[in-house]
């Protein structure tokens, strides 16, 4: 089988699709982990990709978990509860772990159904523009698991404890004028829109310094577990380094010459 993600370029934004129809983009497989891993990496050591776009190909984004793994028990479904614990832990895992060290604004592009993982997958970007055909799930009770992939920690921190908790004990979908309405995405617009949107406003992230959207992300990052002092004395390190940047001293002057500028991430 070939690679499950699909890498491209356009301009300084990266563009990540999840390839799988057979499984309607299901998470799994060393194989994707390992290359959803590198591709961040890699995103993290190249200051000219300054936004990432996640997305799906064919009519879903992600479907989550394999369903018919589960059936079969096998894969990281398969063994005794000791090895199902430790195949989520180096297996599905691994993908909040990677987004988490994502330094670049990442924008899901909500192309269909994002079910289970696939909803969570979306959780962990930072801004989520929905397709009219999206739909959202956080179903893992519908076939009888818990979130493994840190869904119970993310969806929360976006739309709210009880509406969380509704998505979570219930297991019902949401279609994409709801999501918007729980404020779980941030825009809604025809599929054919979806990308040429995403693209948008990853060029509109794009068109600032590369160190100072790195630290921002950082900053926003640390204010989920972090005191205010704490953050305020990272904010004030970062400043420093900011006010040293050749950048900063090209957003000032083309400011007052009323031009654009011209960020070298230096």
């Amino acid at each position: 089988m070939g690679t499950k993600l699909h890498a491209s370029r356009d301009g300084y934004v990266l563009i990540l699709q999840i390839s799988d129809p057979e499984t309607r983009n299901a998470l799994n497989g060393d194989a994707f982990y390992s290359e959803l891993e590198e591709a961040i990496r890699s995103a993290n050591a190249d200051l000219s990709i300054r936004a990432v776009i996640v997305t799906g190909d064919g009519k879903a984004f992600s479907s989550g978990g394999n369903v018919r793994d589960m059936r079969d028990r096998k894969g990281m479904f398969g063994g005794t509860p000791e090895q199902i614990a430790e195949q989520y832990r180096t297996g599905i895992q691994r993908i909040p772990r990677a987004f988490w060290e994502l330094d670049v604004p990442c924008i899901a592009a909500v192309n269909g159904p994002a079910i289970g993982a696939g909803c969570d997958l979306a959780c962990m970007c930072d801004l989520r523009i929905a397709s009219e055909r999206a739909v959202f799930a956080e179903s893992f009770v519908r076939v009888g698991i818990v979130a493994g992939d840190g869904g119970s920690w993310l969806l929360p921190r976006i739309i709210g404890y009880s509406r969380a908790a509704e998505m979570a004990f219930t297991g019902d979908p949401v279609d994409a004028e709801t999501a918007l309405s729980l404020g779980l995405v941030s825009r809604v617009v025809p599929p054919d829109e979806l990308m040429p949107a995403a693209m948008a406003l990853a060029e509109r992230i794009a068109a600032n310094p590369p160190h100072v959207l790195r630290w921002t992300k950082r900053l926003l990052k640390q204010s989920h577990h972090d005191r205010l002092d704490a953050v305020l004395s990272q904010a004030a390190t970062y400043q420093a380094m900011a006010h040293g940047t050749q950048d900063h001293v090209e957003a000032v002057a083309a400011l007052l010459e009323k031009r654009r500028p011209d960020f070298k991430g230096k």
